[in-house]
């Protein structure tokens, strides 16, 4: 697979997608630098490397992408290591329709002139996304990042330059449940984990997106699936599709910021935090992200 350059929009705001891979500073399978990314990942079982390098780290106006793979890629891999490249980028989701939107509301008018450019990042592959939300569910961020990369040395494959590529639906499915709980996974967590795996890799929860299996089926047939509840479902489809009007309601962090900006004693419960963003429908995804950036204004993805 020939390299390609990847062109980048106005204002391209790199350190947020630098921020959000460079979570793990032991990172097994990402390696972040101002100059480069690279991404491990197993795509249709080959271990591959996703280098990505921006033009001009301060502001770059595209990016260069080579694929390193320990085998062959069929065309059809070959896509999905380029929509992998548009995810990691945060380029599925366009925010100027948000931004005009929002331009003259008292709440979100101010917090998108505040940041300016703002995306959405998604991680590499939709199970990875899905993986990621059981594994954060409850925990703090750091102990989720620590089970993380537990979950990636368990699970994943080394590529032949030494990086780990983050676990497929197969690999994953081949764990025990000891694999995990023996390194400090929850029972409830690891079980999860190991049936989304089962139901992904035999077959029976499809995750690619058709005419005959769209958001709203796939948002079904995760709900379906025991210890996944609603706020799972949304941030997977937020960080593994780029769906844009994921409703976050049930987010801690985004009723957080709900509560300081309407000056509130308390955060809203879930009922009326679910309300106040139906208003932004359909673009509660970049709803979410401005909350989560109006608490951190420089590590905005959450």
């Amino acid at each position: 697979m020939k390299p390609y350059a990847l062109p980048l929009p106005p204002a391209y705001r790199l350190h947020d997608v630098l921020a959000f891979h460079r979570r793990d500073a032991e990172s097994v399978a990402e390696q972040v630098s101002p100059e480069r990314l690279r991404k491990g990942m197993l795509i249709a079982g080959v271990p591959v490397v996703l280098e990505i390098v921006p033009d001009h780290p301060a502001a770059p106006t595209s990016a260069s992408c080579t694929v390193h793979a320990d085998g062959p890629l069929s065309k059809a891999a070959q896509q999905q290591v380029r929509e992998a490249a548009l995810s990691i980028l945060g380029l599925r989701i366009d925010p100027e329709p948000f931004i005009a939107f929002a331009a003259k509301d008292k709440m979100f008018g101010p917090l998108t002139r505040a940041q300016p450019g703002l995306r959405i990042v998604q991680s590499a592959t939709v199970f990875e996304a899905l993986t990621w939300a059981i594994i954060g569910q409850q925990i703090n961020l750091s102990f989720a990042v620590a089970l993380r990369r537990t979950f990636i040395l368990q699970a994943g494959r080394q590529h032949s330059s030494g990086l780990w590529c983050y676990p497929a639906a197969e690999d994953a499915a081949r764990l025990h449940i000891d694999d995990l709980t023996s390194r400090k996974f929850s029972r409830a967590k690891a079980e999860t984990l190991l049936r989304l795996a089962g139901l992904v890799a035999g077959g029976a929860l499809p995750l690619e997106l058709s005419p005959s299996n769209g958001i709203e089926q796939v948002s079904a047939a995760l709900l379906a699936v025991k210890g996944i509840g609603p706020w799972t479902v949304n941030y997977g489809l937020l960080r593994g599709y780029g769906h844009a009007d994921c409703s976050l309601h049930g987010d801690v962090a985004i009723r957080a910021a709900l509560q300081q900006l309407l000056g509130e004693e308390t955060r809203p419960d879930l009922p009326r935090t679910e309300q106040i963003l139906a208003r932004y429908s359909p673009h509660r995804t970049m709803a979410a992200a401005h909350l989560w950036a109006s608490l951190h204004p420089r590590d905005s993805q959450a």
